[in-house]
């Protein structure tokens, strides 16, 4: 007969798992020697292993010994009772998860077991992150709106008089005019860059991302990233999302040329990837509607990383840390994220710095498109 008891770890309880399958929060199941018996598909989503190969390994093949999701372990044994322990750092050459909340117990029926319950606790800093990236997009746009009004009319005229001062002038006054003239149309450009986070309504409709990721990349390889490799990693199977085509391009060209200037000339490596996540359900403020935000796109790069004080007014404007930098790239990729109702999220440590852009699909009431192919090679 076969061993069922390997199919079902948790055979003693009635349909165990079938409900711990259909769990939402990421679910393992340890045994005595600390092997993966049982990972419901939360927790496969998590991990970013399948339960097939989890069921091939023990923890500290996934995890040092000496960090805290073993010592864990080692305490619930030690205890027979249930641990938690929160804000965890899951990493190693397999896996990066931050800010991860874990509570381990227990099973009478499986004498030396520990079923683990792994939670994202990032989850709510991150979106208290966003709604801070929102705030600041909104400032910007009242700064755009009050610079466009008292500062383009009266640049004209400074201009204007400098040209007919040029006229009558000396030599060296004339370099003065042309000086005068040079630095009115920078501001004037500032400006105008500032004046791309104005309130204005967008059209929405699908949009598949894989054409407009292949855009963007045949843009970043013809130019800024000519040197640099780009690595594709796209779902064939991801439906369209939900969007403005040309705002998208604006947000993924932004994100491509930050990683491209943060990696090193020669050995730099961009990853552009989609995937399928159950994602983050947001309240809409004065409804009961809730957005799904399942379509994740990624931009990740192999440079140095993010300091952590940068990170957390990373996507406000006038923050940056490159010279002579205006710090408006992030701001306004922020602003166009909260104008599709998207979410944003940043993770970054030495040699892995990931953008992470979370859309919704198109709403049911639109005529259904066809999925976000992949180009097909010539």
């Amino acid at each position: 007969m076969p061993d069922t008891s390997f199919a079902d770890p948790l055979a003693g309880l009635p349909s165990s798992t079938h409900l711990l399958s259909a769990l939402p929060v990421p679910v393992v199941l340890l045994d005595a020697e600390e092997r993966f018996r049982f990972a419901n598909p939360a927790a496969e989503l998590f991990l970013g292993i399948s339960a097939a190969s989890l069921r091939q390994m023990q923890l500290t093949d996934l995890l040092p010994e000496d960090s805290r999701l073993p010592a864990l372990v080692r305490q619930v044994r030690a205890a027979d009772a249930p641990v938690s322990d929160h804000d965890l750092t899951l990493q190693s050459p397999r896996i990066y998860r931050d800010g991860v909340s874990a509570r381990g117990a227990t099973l009478p029926e499986m004498p030396g077991a520990v079923l683990l319950t792994l939670q994202d606790g990032s989850t709510a800093q991150k979106l208290d992150r966003q709604l801070n990236f929102r705030g600041a997009a909104r400032g910007a746009s009242a700064m755009a709106a009050m610079l466009a009004h008292e500062v383009k009319n009266p640049l004209s005229g400074i201009r204007g008089a400098a040209q007919l001062l040029e006229q009558a002038a000396s030599e060296g006054d004339r370099e003065l005019c042309l000086l005068i003239q040079d630095e009115v149309d920078r501001i004037r450009d500032l400006v105008e860059r500032m004046d791309m986070f104005s309130e204005r309504p967008i059209v929405q409709e699908a949009v598949n991302i894989h054409e407009v990721l292949d855009h963007v990349r045949r843009i970043a390889s013809t130019g800024f990233a000519s040197h640099i490799r780009i690595v594709e990693e796209y779902d064939p199977s991801l439906p369209p999302v939900w969007g403005n085509r040309d705002q998208l391009v604006q947000i993924l060209l932004n994100l491509v040329k930050n990683a491209a200037e943060a990696v090193d000339p020669l050995k730099g490596e961009i990853v552009l990837s989609t995937a399928y996540r159950h994602g983050v359900r947001l309240a809409v403020p004065g409804s009961l509607e809730r957005v799904h935000l399942p379509l994740e796109v990624s931009v990740r790069d192999n440079g140095p990383g993010i300091d952590e004080e940068v990170r957390a007014s990373l996507f406000e404007p006038f923050v940056t840390t490159k010279r002579g930098g205006q710090g408006l790239g992030l701001a306004l990729v922020a602003k166009l994220v909260a104008d599709h109702g998207a979410l944003i999220a940043c993770d970054s440590r030495p040699g892995r710095t990931s953008f992470r852009l979370s859309l919704a699909m198109p709403p049911a009431s639109s005529a259904p498109p066809a999925r976000a192919r992949l180009r097909q090679p010539a």
